[in-house]
C-alpha cells in the first residue's frame, strides 16, 4: 500500500527547478535539464527555469532600461541621476540612445535580426562608452572577422557599458555571468552573506523576485529545487529561497549543485536553514527521489516518524541543529538509468550569443547554443593532486555506451532543434570518444561537438582525424605547469613532449586546442615558472596550440594537496568561521608555500604574453620583456618543442588495432601493363573526397580484393575489423601482407582516410 501511495504522490507532485542568476548568456546550465530528464523516468511532474537569462532579458529591454535610468534604489538614492564618473555620466546622458537600440540589439544577439549587423558595424549606430576604447588597440585582431562576428563583439561592448553603469550606479554586485560572487567565494563564514540578505533587495533582486513570483504562482510547486553551480549563483539562490520561504511557507526548498557539493560538505551553521529545508550533495537523482518519498510520508495516511524517513546525502535541521542524513539504502542510479536531459520549459530561442574576448575557447563558451551531455561520470584518470579526486563526482567513474549517447543526442536534437553538443566531462575517455565518433558517423548524424581531454598518447593522428570527421571541432586539456618535474608531482600522467605531439595531432586534423595552464603550484620555483612560459611560447610558436588560459593554483580541501599538505611543502592556515565557530563553506584553503615565493607577481606578465601568443605575435620577445621585475633566463633549449615534434613515432601496428575507411567506393578502371615482353592486368582506383580526387594503381587481383575490403571496413558498417582480421583475409588469397600494407598505394590511402585506431 505504501508503494502505491508513493507512486500516486509521484504522479501528482509538482517540482520546480531553477538555476538562479547568473551563469551563461548563450546557453542554459545543464543541471536542471539533467534532473528533469531523470524525473521524467519516474513520472514526476517538473518544471524548470533559468532565471538568469530571464532577469537579463527583463533588465536589458526598452522598459527595463527606462526603469533602470529612472531607478531610485534604496541603497543608492537618486544615484543613477548623479553618476560619479565621467563614463557613467556619458551613459546617463545617452540614455535615450540606449533605450532606442536595446531591443533590436538583443534580438540580433538572439539570432533573430541578422541584418542589423550591417548597422552595428557602422560607427554611428550604437552609443559608445569606455568599453569601446579597446577597439583602437584591438582593431588589428578583428580585421579578419566577418560582419556578424564583428557586430556581435561591438554589441557585447555595448552591453558591457550598460553593465558598468549598473555596477556603479545601481547594484555593485551585478555581473553577466555571476552575481555577488564575492559573497560566495571562499565564504568560510555565513556572516557577510547573512547580513546582506537582511538588507532591502537590490534593483536586480527586485527583478528576480518579480519573475520568481510569477513562476511560483503559475507552477504552484510542492518542492522547489535550486541548483547552485558556482559562487556567483549563491546570493541569488538565497534571495530566491528567502522570498519563497516568506510568502509560500508550505513549499519545501532544497539546494544542490556544484557549489554545495564542494563547499558545503562541513556545513554546521543553522542560519542556512532559515532559507532552505534541505541541502543535498553529489549526484542529485537519488537524494531528490528520497526527498519526495520523505515528503510523501508526511502527507500520507500512514505517516512515518521522523527517524524512519530515508535521506540520501542530505543536510537538514533537527532540534535546531544541522544534521547530515545518509540513511537511505537506495544506491545511486547508473548513468544508463537517469534518462535524457530535458530542456523543455527553458527559453531556448531567447539566449543571447556574445563575443567578449578573443580567446577562441572562451568565445565558444559564450557564443552559440550548446546541448550539454556527459560521456562518462567521473574521471577515468582520477589522480591529479590538485583535483577533488576524493569526491564522488570525480572518483566514481562510469562511462555511458556510445549507442546510448547517440540515442540521447538524437532525442535532444529533436527537442531543441540544436545540433551543437558540449560534453562536460572532467576528461573524456579516448576509447569512448572513438566509439562515439564511429557511432555518429554510422548514423550519419551531422553534429558539432567539443569536450575536455587529457593530452595522452592515445590521441594519435588517425584518432584525431576520426574525431574531426565526426564533428569534433575543439578540445581543451590541462597542460597545467609545463614542467616535467611538476607534471610528475601533479601525477598528470603526461610529459611536455607528449602534450606537444598530441596537440600537433589535433591541430593537423583541424581540431582547435585549448590548454589550461597553472602557475604557483607548491614547490614551484621562479625558474620553473619562467621555463613553463618558454614551453608555452614554443607550443604557440610551433602552431600546435591555438588557445590557452593561465590560472593560479588554489588548494582545495578534497584534493590530495589539501588533504596531505605536508607532502607538498605547504602549510595550511586556519580559516575564519562565523559566530560560535559555525561552518558555512569549507573548500578553498589558505596556505603558505614553504618556498616563500610570491606567485601573484607573475599573473600580469603570463596573461599578457599569452594574449599576444594567441594572436601569433611577439614570439621573438625576450621573456624578461613581459615582466617589470627581474627574472632568470630560461633553461629550456630554444628548439625543445620542435625537437619533440620531430621524434619518430612507433609505427608498429597492434593486431587488435581497428581499421576504418572514411572514404567511399572508388571508380575502377582496368588496364594492361607491359615490360620486356611480359604483360599483366592492373587496376586504377580513383577516389573522390569532398575536396579533391586521387588515383592509386595496383595489380588486378589485389586491387579487386582491396575494393571489397574497403567496403567491408567502411565507417558506415556496424562491424569493425581488426588489423589481424584484415591480414588473415588477405593471406587466404595472397602472400606477403606486410609488403602490400606498407606499399605506396596503401600509404596514399592512409593520407585520405584509411585509419588505424
Amino acid at each position: 500500500m505504501q508503494l502505491l501511495l508513493h507512486k500516486t504522490f509521484h504522479l501528482k507532485t509538482k517540482v520546480f527547478l531553477i538555476t538562479p542568476p547568473f551563469t551563461q548568456l548563450n546557453t542554459p546550465y545543464p543541471a536542471t535539464a539533467y534532473i528533469k530528464g531523470f524525473l521524467n523516468t519516474k513520472n514526476i511532474t517538473a518544471t524548470q527555469a533559468d532565471l538568469g537569462i530571464e532577469v537579463i532579458l527583463k533588465l536589458f529591454s526598452e522598459k527595463g532600461l527606462k526603469n533602470l535610468f529612472q531607478s531610485n534604489n534604496p541603497r543608492c538614492p537618486e544615484r543613477s541621476r548623479r553618476a560619479t564618473t565621467e563614463n557613467c555620466q556619458r551613459i546617463f546622458a545617452l540614455q535615450d540612445e540606449y533605450i532606442k537600440t536595446i531591443d533590436s540589439v538583443i534580438a540580433f544577439l538572439q539570432g533573430k535580426n541578422p541584418t542589423l549587423a550591417l548597422q552595428i558595424c557602422q560607427d554611428d549606430f550604437l552609443p559608445q562608452a569606455s568599453r569601446f576604447a579597446q577597439l583602437e588597440e584591438l582593431d588589428w585582431a578583428f580585421g579578419i572577422m566577418g560582419t556578424q562576428d564583428k557586430a556581435k563583439h561591438l554589441a557585447t561592448l555595448y552591453l558591457e557599458d550598460i553593465s558598468d553603469f549598473i555596477v556603479e550606479c545601481v547594484d555593485a554586485n551585478f555581473g553577466f555571468s555571476r552575481y555577488a560572487e564575492r559573497l560566495g567565494r571562499s565564504a568560510n563564514s555565513f556572516d557577510e552573506l547573512y547580513l546582506a540578505l537582511q538588507e532591502e533587495p537590490t534593483y536586480v533582486d527586485e527583478i528576480l523576485i518579480s519573475i520568481l513570483k510569477e513562476r511560483i504562482e503559475a507552477v504552484q510547486p510542492e518542492l522547489f529545487l535550486i541548483s547552485v553551480p558556482f559562487p556567483g549563483n549563491l546570493y541569488s539562490a538565497f534571495r530566491s529561497a528567502q522570498y519563497v520561504k516568506k510568502h509560500y511557507p508550505n513549499i519545501k526548498i532544497a539546494m544542490g549543485g556544484g557549489f554545495p557539493n564542494t563547499e558545503l560538505r562541513s556545513l554546521s551553521d543553522a542560519r542556512v536553514f532559515e532559507f532552505f529545508d534541505y541541502i543535498t550533495l553529489d549526484d542529485g537523482e537519488t537524494p531528490i527521489e528520497e526527498l519526495i518519498n520523505a515528503l510523501t510520508s508526511s502527507v500520507s495516511s500512514r505517516a512515518e516518524s521522523r527517524d524512519e524517513k530515508q535521506y540520501k546525502r542530505t543536510f537538514l535541521l533537527e532540534d535546531g541543529k544541522v544534521v547530515y542524513k545518509n540513511n537511505s539504502t537506495r544506491s545511486d542510479y547508473k548513468q544508463s538509468e537517469v534518462g535524457t536531459p530535458d530542456y523543455s520549459d527553458l527559453l531556448l530561442d531567447k539566449y543571447i550569443s556574445v563575443i567578449e574576448i578573443i580567446n577562441p575557447m572562451h568565445r565558444m563558451w559564450s557564443d552559440g547554443r550548446w546541448n550539454k551531455l556527459t560521456m562518462a561520470h567521473g574521471c577515468y584518470w582520477g589522480k591529479c593532486t590538485f583535483c577533488d579526486i576524493s569526491l564522488d563526482y570525480i572518483k566514481i567513474y562510469e562511462p555511458i555506451a556510445a549507442s546510448l549517447l547517440c540515442d540521447r543526442m538524437e532525442e535532444m536534437i529533436a527537442q531543441t532543434g540544436q545540433t551543437g553538443f558540449h560534453f562536460v566531462d572532467e576528461a573524456a575517455p579516448p576509447k569512448l570518444m572513438l566509439a562515439l565518433a564511429l557511432e555518429i558517423l554510422r548514423r550519419k548524424l551531422v553534429v558539432t561537438w567539443w569536450t575536455n581531454i587529457r593530452f595522452e598518447k592515445s590521441f594519435t593522428s588517425d584518432l584525431c582525424l576520426l574525431l574531426k570527421t565526426s564533428g569534433c571541432i575543439a578540445v581543451s586539456g590541462g597542460l597545467e605547469v609545463a614542467s616535467n618535474r611538476l607534471l610528475k608531482l601533479i601525477d598528470k600522467g603526461v610529459t611536455v613532449e607528449q602534450v606537444a605531439k598530441v596537440t600537433r595531432n589535433f591541430t593537423e586534423a583541424g581540431v582547435m586546442v585549448h590548454a589550461y595552464l597553472m602557475y604557483g603550484y607548491p614547490t614551484q620555483t621562479v625558474q620553473e615558472t619562467v621555463d613553463s612560459l618558454e614551453m608555452v611560447r614554443q607550443l604557440f610558436g610551433a602552431g600546435v596550440l591555438q588557445s590557452g588560459f593561465w590560472h593560479q593554483f588554489a588548494m582545495t580541501a578534497h584534493s590530495p594537496v589539501g588533504m596531505y599538505p605536508e607532502k607538498f611543502g605547504v602549510v595550511p592556515t586556519s580559516p575564519s568561521f562565523g559566530g560560535l565557530g559555525m561552518v558555512f563553506a569549507n573548500n578553498d584553503i589558505n596556505y603558505v608555500d614553504k618556498t616563500g615565493i610570491n606567485h601573484d607577481q607573475f599573473s600580469f606578465g603570463l596573461k599578457k604574453s599569452l594574449f599576444n601568443f594567441m594572436h601569433g605575435i611577439c614570439f621573438d620577445y625576450a621573456l624578461q620583456d613581459w615582466f617589470d621585475f627581474k627574472i632568470p633566463r630560461t633553461k629550456i633549449p630554444l628548439d625543445f618543442i620542435s625537437n619533440a615534434l620531430e621524434q619518430e613515432e612507433d609505427f608498429n601496428i597492434k593486431p587488435t588495432a581497428k581499421i576504418v575507411w572514411l572514404g567511399g567506393r572508388p571508380v575502377v578502371d582496368y588496364f594492361t601493363k607491359s615490360k620486356k615482353g611480359n604483360s599483366w592486368e592492373m587496376v586504377a582506383l580513383t577516389f573522390y573526397d569532398k575536396k579533391e580526387s586521387f588515383t592509386i594503381q595496383t595489380n588486378k587481383n589485389q586491387g579487386e580484393w582491396l575494393v571489397e575490403m574497403l567496403l567491408e571496413i567502411s565507417v558506415s558498417k556496424s562491424k569493425i575489423y581488426s588489423f589481424q582480421e584484415i591480414k588473415s583475409d588477405f593471406e587466404i588469397h595472397f602472400d606477403d601482407f606486410e609488403l602490400f600494407w606498407y606499399s605506396k598505394p596503401i600509404s596514399t590511402l592512409s593520407q585520405f582516410g584509411l585509419l588505424v585506431l
